[in-house]
């Protein structure tokens, strides 16, 4: 079920001020276990257990201080004394264990309300107040709406670079708030934020990734997550061609962007026809800036269908490391695997593949 030679996977990485002893990242699994917005010493103990394994952990996403940023009162915030205070012991256990983190800023934008029935205080915002094509569930966002969020960005990166971590992730994949604008589907502004082309609809993220940049300095790294698919909508593409994509990623590499997060459902599969390469292949080769590919690595299912009950079995690494020594990215992103086994990557190194746990939905449910 191993590959024989996984240790390729555990050569150190450096990126200006970012120092990793392997390539595997856990992957931004949401958890939502941090009542009103506020981490517990359990989410600390959480991180700090797989922080000795990992080269690098990102966070569950975490909202910015927007009033809709959120649809779920348990996700964490990154505002706010109590929840920064929370995130300082997060930070702080991980380092102590030997690892490395970075938070996922986040804002959801315009979402269905969560199941429990809870709802921000003012209505969930976009870019055109839309969730899916043709359906509208919150507000478009105003030009000063737009420029207080822009800015909640760039505080909560500074605020992770204060409170010493090691990097930021700005989501912007998935259908959530920066992923909307990108997307024609949902983004139908005529104004600046809107446009016809991908890289029209791609100022919003721009300027996100810039003040993230302003607020952190040259020597912090700063990752994007992006998706093609979204949560609404699987078959989603925003880029149809290498030369969209490029068109697309060229200016968010210039605002300020090292590391491209490039999320797929499942990594072997390819992103355009006449080529083998996945989503992070293509953004290297594009912009010549490293990449982290993810997607059912290590795992016989995606991760969707885990939400709706299906287990995974173990599966082997062989495609994902012949990709990887091929030069197609730089970080391997592993979610569910870690979640359901904090030491993965030590039986990965020491191919202990008989100890290799299945991953069942009872996993979602604690913070083992």
């Amino acid at each position: 079920m191993i590959a024989m030679d996984v240790q390729t996977l555990f050569q150190p990485f450096s990126l200006k001020s970012l120092k990793l002893k392997n390539r595997i990242v856990m992957a931004p699994m949401t958890r939502s276990f941090s009542p009103n917005g506020i981490p517990t010493p359990d989410v600390a103990a959480y991180y700090g257990r797989r922080a000795g394994e990992v080269g690098l952990i990102v966070s569950e996403g975490t909202v910015i201080e927007r009033p809709a940023s959120s649809n779920d009162p348990d996700v964490p915030h990154f505002y706010g004394e109590r929840a920064l205070e929370g995130w300082r012991r997060v930070i702080d256990q991980v380092h102590a264990a030997g690892g490395a983190m970075a938070p996922q800023i986040w804002h959801m934008g315009v979402m269905r309300p969560h199941a429990s029935g809870w709802k921000p205080p003012v209505p969930f915002e976009g870019p055109s107040g839309l969730v899916m094509p043709g359906e509208r569930t919150g507000v478009e966002m105003s030009e000063a709406d737009i420029a207080e969020t822009v800015a909640a960005f760039g505080r909560a990166a500074g605020d992770a670079k204060r409170l010493g971590f090691d990097a930021v992730e700005i989501h912007g994949a998935h259908g959530y708030l920066i992923d909307q604008f990108l997307w024609a589907g949902l983004n139908k502004r005529s104004d600046g934020w809107g446009g016809a082309t991908l890289p029209e609809r791609s100022r919003f993220a721009v300027d996100v990734v810039k003040a993230v940049r302003e607020a952190v300095g040259e020597d912090f790294v700063v990752i994007l997550r992006l998706s093609q698919w979204k949560q609404q909508d699987f078959a989603v593409k925003l880029a149809k061609t290498p030369e969209d994509m490029e068109a697309w990623l060229t200016p968010l590499a210039e605002a300020g962007v090292d590391i491209f997060h490039c999320s797929q459902r499942r990594f072997w599969q390819p992103e355009f026809e006449g080529s083998d390469l996945n989503f992070a292949g293509w953004a290297k080769k594009l912009t010549g800036k490293a990449t982290i590919t993810v997607g059912s690595v290590g795992l016989s299912g995606e991760f969707i269908a885990a939400f709706q009950g299906e287990s995974s079995h173990p599966s082997s690494l062989d495609e994902l490391l012949r990709r990887f020594e091929r030069g197609d990215f730089d970080l391997v992103a592993v979610g569910r695997a870690i979640l359901s086994d904090p030491q993965w990557p030590t039986k990965i190194r020491e191919n202990r593949s008989g100890q290799l746990r299945d991953f069942t939905r009872e996993a979602l449910a604690t913070l083992s």
